[in-house]
């Protein structure tokens, strides 16, 4: 029997964030093969900006931007008691964000180019813990 996908209505919303556009063309496509809506995003600001937090159940962002950092991102989040779930993707890793992010409860940290394997494991633990 094969699973059916979500009705696009009722599926969870995932908003990419990165500066990369192919990364966010890649990384979208990617989420919504797996029935996901997928919103993207080139900043943190434009995020914020685009009213879609309220309905986001994951946000996939890049640690360094340009402006806000996906680091920043996180700790507003917090402060405003957004408790979504985040994954962050970089292309620069350094075990002292990756503790930073993961003590104030990101799902994962990836480094680019990630393996689309362990971002869909992510993805799972962070739609569950919802």
């Amino acid at each position: 029997m094969t699973p059916t996908l979500p009705e696009v209505t009722d599926a969870p919303v995932i908003s990419i964030i990165d500066d990369d556009p192919s990364v966010r063309e890649a990384t979208g496509g990617l989420v919504r093969s797996l029935g996901y809506r997928s919103e993207t995003f080139a900043s943190a600001e434009d995020f914020l900006q685009s009213g879609r937090m309220s309905e986001t159940s994951c946000v996939i962002t890049d640690v360094q931007m340009p402006g806000l950092s996906g680091v920043e991102l996180q700790s507003m989040m917090i402060a405003q008691g957004n408790r979504t779930p985040i994954i962050f993707v970089t292309a620069f890793p350094e075990d002292r964000i990756r503790r930073r992010v993961l003590e104030a409860g990101a799902i994962g940290f990836l480094s680019k180019p990630f393996n689309e394997e362990r971002l869909i494991e992510h993805l799972q633990v962070a739609l569950e813990s919802r």
